[in-house]
């Protein structure tokens, strides 16, 4: 029997993912779904305007939207939110006192000491922290979407060699922006080199999800992040060019096994979302490109190419993410799959409903 799930900002960029991603699901089930007070009481088709190149799916055409309050989403131990910044925090909090596990793709909580910032294959024994947290249910966070595609490609590297300093430049996706995203004349023939609050977010993140679990709290990892960010005319896939500094030598055919080889927890457990190989290195010479590359593992694995030595630096690489699929909804799916593998859920559920 399926786990029955609520999707908090459904009408959304990654609303919408997240609806299309359920849809198919062999675990979860969607139930409610939740929008703004000005959808609520309207069948999902025809208060979203969606904008996915796949067809709206059938099973939730007539689902009535809900407020997001967790009365509304009664009966569903799990949540998914993609809700604004703005409201996402007081919201998320309230459905995790109510006894939910929110799998949360807003920032409002990601930095919060009780609270793990996951990529699976990276740190998934950090699922531990969400332990610590004071309420029925648990708050689970899915980092920022340049993030995940930076921290999944310097894992190997940390492990293998460990490293210093990274300097990232990223050129992120239109679709990163949300609905109704950067208008037309800003985004043609057009680079953007500001994102509000996305260097911040991929040199903190970086550091927690890198980090060490110390029973009751994370220790950021000891390594300088420098990120420039830039919006760029593409729809769907960040690509990020990067330079690292290494603890420990390494050559160059090192360097690409340990990107080859790399796997982590998810694939070990097989879980549904989990791509194999989780990292593509691609040899030529122009690769990894958005177009071409950013559905590889249904878009769940990322890819990494052009592997060189730095002048500044040891290494610099190009790594490719999609950032509504891994970076976004199917990221925060992956977690919720690793959640409910590790017994969360049924813990979660069962106290509350010895509560009621």
């Amino acid at each position: 029997m399926k786990i029955p799930v609520a999707v908090l900002g459904a009408t959304g960029s990654v609303g919408q993912r997240f609806v299309g991603l359920l849809a198919a699901h062999p675990w979860f089930e969607i139930r409610r779904l939740v929008a703004s007070e000005r959808s609520v009481g309207k069948p999902y088709a025809e208060a979203v305007d969606w904008m996915q190149s796949t067809p709206l799916p059938p099973s939730v055409a007539e689902i009535k939207l809900a407020r997001a309050t967790p009365e509304e989403a009664d009966g569903c131990p799990l949540v998914f939110s993609s809700l604004d910044a703005g409201v996402a925090g007081a919201a998320e909090s309230a459905f995790a006192r109510a006894g939910a596990v929110v799998v949360s793709n807003a920032k409002s909580h990601r930095m919060s000491r009780n609270v793990p910032l996951l990529v699976p294959e990276v740190n998934a024994d950090h699922l531990e922290l969400a332990e610590r947290q004071d309420h029925p249910g648990m708050i689970l966070t899915n980092p920022n979407c340049s993030t995940i595609g930076l921290v999944l490609a310097l894992k190997p590297l940390v492990d293998a060699f460990g490293v210093e300093a990274v300097s990232v430049v990223t050129m992120q996706a239109l679709s990163g922006a949300g609905l109704p995203g950067v208008p037309g004349m800003r985004a043609v023939d057009n680079v953007v080199p500001f994102i509000a609050g996305e260097e911040e977010k991929i040199e903190s993140e970086s550091s927690k999800i890198l980090g060490r679990f110390r029973r009751d709290r994370i220790e950021p990892a000891d390594v300088s992040v420098s990120a420039h960010c830039n919006r760029v005319a593409v729809i769907d896939g960040h690509t990020q060019c990067v330079s690292v500094k290494m603890r420990r030598p390494a050559r160059a055919e090192d360097v690409r096994k340990a990107w080859i080889e790399f796997t982590g927890e998810p694939q070990e457990l097989g879980l549904p979302s989990a791509p194999v190989p989780p990292i593509h290195w691609l040899p030529e010479a122009d690769a990894p490109q958005p177009r071409l590359h950013r559905n590889l593992g249904a878009g769940m694995a990322i890819s990494v190419g052009r592997l060189r030595s730095c002048p500044l630096l040891d290494y610099r690489f190009v790594t490719l993410s999609h950032n509504t699929v891994r970076g976004a909804a199917g990221g925060a799916l992956l977690v919720a799959e690793l959640a409910v593998e590790k017994g969360c859920l049924t813990e979660r559920s069962a106290g509350t409903r010895s509560r009621g």
